[in-house]
């Protein structure tokens, strides 16, 4: 097994000022002309998903109404996975790089979680124009924009 060392930039701070990504001082100068961006991918650590169980499970029951039973790990968007690593794709609402603040209108992560990494998004590497896609989850929304409005619980089983 090959070991990687991976560390994290900062931390996630969702409080009644919102949402916000907070990074580590040595690494603030990264933020360096992240201005314009509206939109970016991170890569954050589900470190309360961090231990054996979680890491081995491989298949899991669907929480989704109208999918398959039994849904591999990587057909689902689950925190337990071999590496606990996640993704999100997060609208940019202030930058204030001199104290290494990125201000975020959501993102699906806790208080305190790990930062690993910020990328730009940018829609020539990032966007799909017509991805394909099972068909129990074809109706779900097209875009982040309209993601927010959809009513989820006619997805979810619980």
């Amino acid at each position: 097994m090959e070991l990687f060392t991976v560390k994290s930039i900062g931390k996630v701070c969702v409080d009644k000022k919102g949402t916000r990504l907070k990074l580590d001082k040595e690494y603030i100068p990264a933020l360096t002309n992240l201005e314009g961006f509206s939109y970016i991918n991170i890569l954050w650590w589900f470190d309360q998903c961090d231990h054996s169980d979680s890491r081995s499970k491989l298949i899991e029951k669907s929480p989704y109404k109208d999918s398959p039973e039994m849904l591999g790990t990587f057909a689902t968007r689950s925190p337990e996975r071999p590496n606990p690593i996640a993704l999100t794709c997060a609208n940019i609402t202030y930058i204030e790089a001199e104290n290494g603040v990125v201000g975020l209108a959501y993102m699906d992560a806790e208080h305190g979680t790990p930062i690993l990494d910020i990328k730009p998004y940018t829609p020539s590497l990032d966007r799909v124009e017509n991805p394909s896609m099972p068909q129990w989850c074809a109706s779900w929304p097209k875009n982040v924009e309209t993601s927010g409005d959809y009513d989820w619980s006619k997805v979810f089983n619980f």
